[in-house]
Protein backbone atom coordinates (compact mmCIF):
# COMPACT_ATOMS: atom_id res chain seq x y z
CA UNK A 1 0.00 0.00 0.00
CA UNK A 2 2.77 2.29 0.85
CA UNK A 3 4.58 2.04 -2.46
CA UNK A 4 1.50 2.35 -4.53
CA UNK A 5 1.03 5.77 -2.50
CA UNK A 6 4.47 6.73 -2.72
CA UNK A 7 4.01 5.89 -6.44
CA UNK A 8 1.07 7.46 -7.27
CA UNK A 9 2.86 10.54 -5.40
CA UNK A 10 5.67 10.80 -7.77
CA UNK A 11 3.25 10.39 -11.00
CA UNK A 12 1.34 13.33 -9.59
CA UNK A 13 4.60 15.68 -9.20
CA UNK A 14 5.73 14.53 -12.68
CA UNK A 15 2.47 15.65 -14.14
CA UNK A 16 2.81 18.97 -12.25
CA UNK A 17 6.35 19.36 -13.55
CA UNK A 18 5.55 18.83 -17.47
CA UNK A 19 4.58 22.46 -17.99
CA UNK A 20 7.64 24.13 -16.55
CA UNK A 21 10.21 21.37 -18.03
CA UNK A 22 8.36 22.30 -21.31
CA UNK A 23 8.69 26.01 -20.68
CA UNK A 24 12.42 25.38 -19.58
CA UNK A 25 13.03 23.18 -23.45
CA UNK A 26 11.45 25.98 -25.13
CA UNK A 27 13.92 28.91 -23.25
CA UNK A 28 16.65 26.42 -23.90
CA UNK A 29 15.76 26.31 -27.36
CA UNK A 30 15.19 29.53 -28.96
CA UNK A 31 17.90 31.12 -26.97
CA UNK A 32 20.66 28.78 -27.92
CA UNK A 33 19.98 28.87 -31.56
CA UNK A 34 21.60 32.83 -31.20
CA UNK A 35 24.23 31.14 -28.63
CA UNK A 36 22.98 32.20 -25.66
CA UNK A 37 22.17 30.57 -22.56
CA UNK A 38 19.26 31.64 -21.49
CA UNK A 39 19.15 33.28 -18.42
CA UNK A 40 16.94 35.84 -18.65
CA UNK A 41 14.06 33.64 -19.43
CA UNK A 42 14.82 31.27 -17.04
CA UNK A 43 14.59 33.93 -14.37
CA UNK A 44 11.60 35.17 -15.41
CA UNK A 45 9.98 31.43 -15.28
CA UNK A 46 11.54 30.54 -11.72
CA UNK A 47 10.07 33.83 -10.87
CA UNK A 48 6.39 33.79 -12.25
CA UNK A 49 5.87 30.35 -11.02
CA UNK A 50 7.02 31.07 -7.67
CA UNK A 51 10.28 29.92 -6.67
CA UNK A 52 12.09 30.81 -3.92
CA UNK A 53 14.24 33.84 -4.51
CA UNK A 54 17.78 32.71 -3.24
CA UNK A 55 17.38 29.64 -6.21
CA UNK A 56 17.28 32.18 -8.77
CA UNK A 57 20.31 33.08 -10.00
CA UNK A 58 22.65 30.15 -9.08
CA UNK A 59 19.87 27.88 -10.61
CA UNK A 60 19.91 30.08 -14.25
CA UNK A 61 23.50 30.15 -13.77
CA UNK A 62 23.83 26.13 -13.98
CA UNK A 63 21.50 26.19 -16.59
CA UNK A 64 23.22 29.01 -18.79
CA UNK A 65 26.42 26.92 -18.17
CA UNK A 66 25.08 23.69 -19.67
CA UNK A 67 23.06 25.62 -22.62
CA UNK A 68 25.92 28.23 -23.49
CA UNK A 69 28.60 24.99 -23.72
CA UNK A 70 26.41 23.31 -26.18
CA UNK A 71 25.68 26.38 -27.90
CA UNK A 72 29.92 26.88 -27.83
CA UNK A 73 30.60 23.83 -29.27
CA UNK A 74 28.29 23.08 -31.95
CA UNK A 75 28.69 26.46 -33.58
CA UNK A 76 32.66 25.97 -33.08
CA UNK A 77 32.28 22.66 -34.98
CA UNK A 78 30.35 24.35 -38.03
CA UNK A 79 33.31 26.78 -38.16
CA UNK A 80 31.77 29.93 -37.43
CA UNK A 81 34.02 31.14 -34.24
CA UNK A 82 36.51 34.08 -35.19
CA UNK A 83 38.65 34.33 -32.39
CA UNK A 84 40.44 37.56 -33.54
CA UNK A 85 37.05 39.18 -32.15
CA UNK A 86 36.47 37.05 -29.12
CA UNK A 87 39.57 37.11 -27.61
CA UNK A 88 39.75 41.03 -26.92
CA UNK A 89 36.52 40.88 -26.06
CA UNK A 90 36.24 37.97 -23.31
CA UNK A 91 39.98 39.83 -21.59
CA UNK A 92 38.58 42.76 -21.31
CA UNK A 93 35.27 41.77 -20.22
CA UNK A 94 35.60 39.47 -17.10
CA UNK A 95 37.68 41.86 -14.82
CA UNK A 96 34.59 44.35 -15.50
CA UNK A 97 32.11 41.94 -15.12
CA UNK A 98 33.66 41.45 -11.28
CA UNK A 99 33.79 44.79 -10.85
CA UNK A 100 30.08 45.35 -12.00
CA UNK A 101 29.30 42.79 -9.24
CA UNK A 102 30.35 44.57 -6.52
CA UNK A 103 28.05 48.07 -7.35
CA UNK A 104 24.68 48.06 -6.14
CA UNK A 105 22.35 50.58 -7.89
CA UNK A 106 19.00 51.41 -7.15
CA UNK A 107 16.51 49.15 -9.75
CA UNK A 108 14.08 51.20 -11.20
CA UNK A 109 15.81 53.77 -13.89
CA UNK A 110 18.38 51.68 -14.64
CA UNK A 111 16.21 48.71 -15.82
CA UNK A 112 13.96 50.55 -17.52
CA UNK A 113 16.55 52.81 -19.71
CA UNK A 114 18.39 49.40 -19.65
CA UNK A 115 15.23 47.83 -21.45
CA UNK A 116 14.14 50.66 -23.59
CA UNK A 117 17.83 50.24 -25.29
CA UNK A 118 16.71 46.62 -25.53
CA UNK A 119 13.52 47.10 -26.86
CA UNK A 120 15.12 49.60 -29.58
CA UNK A 121 17.67 46.70 -30.24
CA UNK A 122 15.21 43.69 -30.63
CA UNK A 123 12.87 46.10 -33.35
CA UNK A 124 15.81 47.08 -35.46
CA UNK A 125 16.37 43.25 -35.66
CA UNK A 126 13.04 42.65 -36.67
CA UNK A 127 12.75 44.89 -39.62
CA UNK A 128 13.97 44.64 -43.00
CA UNK A 129 17.74 45.47 -43.88
CA UNK A 130 17.39 46.49 -47.47
CA UNK A 131 19.76 44.28 -48.34
CA UNK A 132 23.53 42.96 -47.23
CA UNK A 133 25.58 45.50 -45.52
CA UNK A 134 29.63 44.61 -45.94
CA UNK A 135 30.93 43.28 -42.56
CA UNK A 136 33.71 45.90 -40.87
CA UNK A 137 36.66 45.10 -39.07
CA UNK A 138 36.97 47.07 -35.76
CA UNK A 139 39.81 47.92 -33.97
CA UNK A 140 42.06 46.53 -31.36
CA UNK A 141 40.92 49.05 -28.71
CA UNK A 142 37.43 49.82 -29.77
CA UNK A 143 37.06 45.73 -28.93
CA UNK A 144 38.79 45.89 -25.47
CA UNK A 145 36.74 49.08 -24.83
CA UNK A 146 32.88 47.63 -25.85
CA UNK A 147 34.05 44.18 -24.20
CA UNK A 148 34.95 46.25 -21.04
CA UNK A 149 31.18 47.86 -21.30
CA UNK A 150 29.73 44.69 -21.59
CA UNK A 151 31.25 42.99 -18.59
CA UNK A 152 30.04 46.29 -16.36
CA UNK A 153 26.85 45.86 -17.85
CA UNK A 154 26.71 42.33 -17.18
CA UNK A 155 27.78 42.54 -13.63
CA UNK A 156 25.25 44.96 -12.63
CA UNK A 157 22.13 43.13 -14.09
CA UNK A 158 24.16 39.84 -13.30
CA UNK A 159 23.43 38.21 -16.96
CA UNK A 160 26.15 36.56 -19.28
CA UNK A 161 26.18 39.49 -21.27
CA UNK A 162 24.84 37.68 -24.90
CA UNK A 163 21.82 40.18 -24.69
CA UNK A 164 24.22 43.21 -25.01
CA UNK A 165 26.76 41.25 -27.28
CA UNK A 166 24.92 39.42 -29.71
CA UNK A 167 22.92 42.52 -31.07
CA UNK A 168 26.17 44.85 -30.79
CA UNK A 169 27.74 42.60 -33.52
CA UNK A 170 25.22 42.28 -35.91
CA UNK A 171 24.16 45.85 -35.72
CA UNK A 172 27.88 47.30 -36.08
CA UNK A 173 27.95 44.84 -38.97
CA UNK A 174 30.95 43.46 -37.37
CA UNK A 175 29.83 39.80 -38.05
CA UNK A 176 26.38 38.35 -39.56
CA UNK A 177 24.15 36.86 -36.55
CA UNK A 178 25.53 33.18 -36.97
CA UNK A 179 28.92 34.30 -36.25
CA UNK A 180 27.91 36.84 -33.38
CA UNK A 181 26.13 33.48 -31.73
CA UNK A 182 29.62 31.60 -32.04
CA UNK A 183 31.46 34.14 -30.33
CA UNK A 184 28.37 35.01 -27.64
CA UNK A 185 27.98 31.17 -26.60
CA UNK A 186 31.36 31.43 -25.04
CA UNK A 187 31.53 34.59 -23.84
CA UNK A 188 28.55 33.85 -21.88
CA UNK A 189 29.80 30.02 -20.86
CA UNK A 190 32.68 32.41 -19.04
CA UNK A 191 31.16 34.70 -17.42
CA UNK A 192 28.69 32.66 -16.17
CA UNK A 193 31.49 30.29 -14.65
CA UNK A 194 32.80 33.50 -13.26
CA UNK A 195 29.60 34.25 -11.85
CA UNK A 196 28.75 30.69 -10.43
CA UNK A 197 31.88 30.40 -8.87
CA UNK A 198 31.64 33.90 -6.91
CA UNK A 199 28.09 32.79 -5.33
CA UNK A 200 30.05 29.25 -4.40
CA UNK A 201 31.86 31.33 -1.97
CA UNK A 202 28.51 31.98 -0.07
CA UNK A 203 25.56 29.68 0.93
CA UNK A 204 23.11 28.81 -2.67
CA UNK A 205 20.50 26.98 -2.60
CA UNK A 206 19.30 24.83 -5.27
CA UNK A 207 15.64 23.29 -6.15
CA UNK A 208 15.26 19.78 -5.95
CA UNK A 209 13.96 19.63 -9.35
CA UNK A 210 17.32 21.07 -10.93
CA UNK A 211 18.66 17.48 -12.06
CA UNK A 212 14.98 17.56 -14.22
CA UNK A 213 15.12 21.15 -15.49
CA UNK A 214 19.47 20.66 -16.91
CA UNK A 215 17.60 17.59 -18.84
CA UNK A 216 14.94 20.26 -20.25
CA UNK A 217 17.50 22.72 -21.49
CA UNK A 218 20.00 20.06 -22.34
CA UNK A 219 17.62 18.91 -25.04
CA UNK A 220 16.23 21.84 -25.85
CA UNK A 221 19.68 23.79 -26.08
CA UNK A 222 20.70 20.80 -28.33
CA UNK A 223 17.99 21.22 -30.70
CA UNK A 224 18.15 24.92 -30.68
CA UNK A 225 21.77 24.93 -31.37
CA UNK A 226 21.90 22.18 -33.96
CA UNK A 227 19.57 24.44 -35.68
CA UNK A 228 20.53 27.75 -35.45
CA UNK A 229 24.62 26.79 -36.65
CA UNK A 230 23.46 24.91 -39.26
CA UNK A 231 19.90 24.64 -41.13
CA UNK A 232 18.62 28.17 -40.14
CA UNK A 233 18.80 31.29 -42.61
CA UNK A 234 20.72 34.34 -41.37
CA UNK A 235 16.93 36.62 -41.93
CA UNK A 236 15.60 33.67 -39.32
CA UNK A 237 18.34 34.47 -37.03
CA UNK A 238 17.63 37.97 -36.73
CA UNK A 239 13.82 37.27 -35.67
CA UNK A 240 14.77 34.72 -33.44
CA UNK A 241 17.92 37.36 -31.93
CA UNK A 242 14.79 39.85 -31.66
CA UNK A 243 12.86 37.51 -29.73
CA UNK A 244 15.24 37.20 -27.62
CA UNK A 245 15.70 40.52 -26.74
CA UNK A 246 12.04 41.15 -26.55
CA UNK A 247 11.94 38.78 -23.08
CA UNK A 248 14.94 39.94 -21.69
CA UNK A 249 13.58 43.49 -22.22
CA UNK A 250 10.08 42.10 -20.76
CA UNK A 251 11.76 40.58 -17.77
CA UNK A 252 13.74 43.47 -16.96
CA UNK A 253 10.57 45.81 -16.25
CA UNK A 254 7.93 43.52 -15.22
CA UNK A 255 9.84 40.73 -12.97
Amino acid sequence: MASRKHSRYLVERMSDMIPLLFAFFCVAALYAAVGHGGASGYLAVMALVGFAPEMLRPTALVLNLCVSLIGAVLFFRAGHFRGRLFVPLVAASIPFAYLGGLIHLPGGWFHLLLACALGFAALRLALPTGGETPLRTPRLVVLLTLGAAIGLLSGLVGVGGGIFLTPLLVLLHWSDTRTAAALSAPFIFLNSAAGLLGQLHSSVVFPDSLPWLVAAVLVGGSLGALWGSGRARLPQLRFVLAAVLAVACLKLIVI
